[in-house]
């Protein structure tokens, strides 16, 4: 998504390409900071609520959409070349690492924790809790070898469908074969209680990932948003006539949940720049906000969040309020950051980077 020599998350706007995906994580990202807020804030008589009864089900798109569109936007920005996979190999694990530093450095519970607990199976299930930062990195890493390696179109098109289908279809054999190992390894492949295990929610990179490579051939704009959205709608109807699973190993949760965000993402393709270009600053600078707003609202390292301090006292509005006012503090700290980190560096040549997720011209013209 990045050219070389900028930041994990330029927050500047890059005038070759279309905000379509910057634009669907910005979404994400939004809905993902009032969730949390919500979550940790809204009274119990709120909670009832029809409207927040009807936002919790939305909600649940949100997380899926987040990993999709980044499997989508890493094969999006190799564009056409079959050697860029490989010349950017390194650089895409040098993200991942940090992806993972990231992570596992949210849930430092504090030395005061460490101390209290000693080193025991409880507190390495609090160190090395597996979150969305850790799934996508490591989603990442296994998607820039798998790239790299895999040249030709079909057999990136293989290799790809078998880790997005094979992926959420293994689950369940995955959480059985993991669970005599250590509590990190369990945590990360999955087991009762995981946040977001790699089985089975890698497939949603994955599947973001061969939906970028299946649209490649398709001409920019209207033709590949409404791909998106019949690709979307087809999955969503094809889930309709299974058995519903919501189970945390289920494949046809992840189905359903593609096809919700298929849906999502060719809806904005479709959409006015006018509407779109807005959320586009807000999905470039994502990673900065989801790792501000975290501390803030459960707490780090020992010191209280929103949720301990203010706990579940609010109304809608006044959360709503405490949601919108902390979004865009974090990301005025995150401008302000990548702004600092650009003084005194030039600015690399924009002609030394084309790759473009969603084209500009027909994107979302009206």
């Amino acid at each position: 998504m990045t050219r070389p020599g900028t930041s994990l998350f330029d927050l500047r706007t890059p005038s070759p390409r279309h905000p379509g995906l910057d634009a669907a994580r910005g979404l994400a990202v939004v809905a993902m900071v009032l969730g949390h807020t919500l979550d940790a804030l809204l009274s119990p008589e709120m909670r009832t609520h029809p409207w927040v009864q009807q936002y919790w089900t939305l909600r649940g798109v949100t997380a899926p959409l987040f990993l999709l569109v980044a499997g989508f936007a890493v094969v999006a920005a190799l564009g056409t070349s079959r050697e860029r996979a490989g010349q950017t190999m390194g650089r895409r694990l040098r993200r991942a690492l940090l992806l993972l530093f990231l992570g596992y450095f949210l849930h430092w519970p504090g030395w005061g924790t460490v101390h209290w607990l000693g080193w025991g199976e409880e507190l390495r299930t609090l160190l090395f809790s597996f979150d969305a930062l850790q799934c996508i990195g490591v989603s990442l890493g296994v998607g820039a070898l798998v790239l790299a390696l895999a040249r030709g179109t079909w057999t990136r098109a293989l290799a790809l469908a078998v880790l997005a289908v094979g992926i959420p279809l293994a689950s369940t054999w995955a959480w059985g074969a993991a669970a005599p190992g250590p509590i990190e390894l369990r945590q990360a492949v999955g087991m009762p209680g995981s946040r977001f295990p790699l089985f089975p929610w890698a497939g949603f990179f994955f599947a973001g990932a061969l939906t970028a490579h299946l649209s490649r051939a398709l001409r920019p704009g209207w033709p590949q948003g409404l791909a998106l959205g019949a690709l979307g709608a087809g999955l969503l109807a094809l889930t309709s006539r299974l058995t519903a699973d919501w189970s945390p190993t289920s494949a046809w949760l992840v189905a359903f949940r593609v096809g919700e965000g298929l849906l999502v993402l060719g809806a904005i393709n479709l959409l006015p720049q006018l509407l779109t270009r807005p959320l586009a600053p807000l999905g470039r600078a994502s990673l900065w906000l989801y790792v501000l707003h975290l501390p803030v609202v459960y707490g780090w390292a020992g010191t209280a969040g929103l949720a301990g301090r203010v706990g579940p006292t609010l109304g809608l509005p006044a959360a709503l309020l405490v949601g919108v006012t902390l979004l865009a503090v974090c990301y005025g700290i995150a401008w302000l950051g990548q702004r600092l980190g650009r003084s005194g560096r030039k600015t690399p040549d924009s002609s030394a980077w084309r790759a473009r997720p969603l084209p500009v011209e027909g994107g979302a013209r009206s």
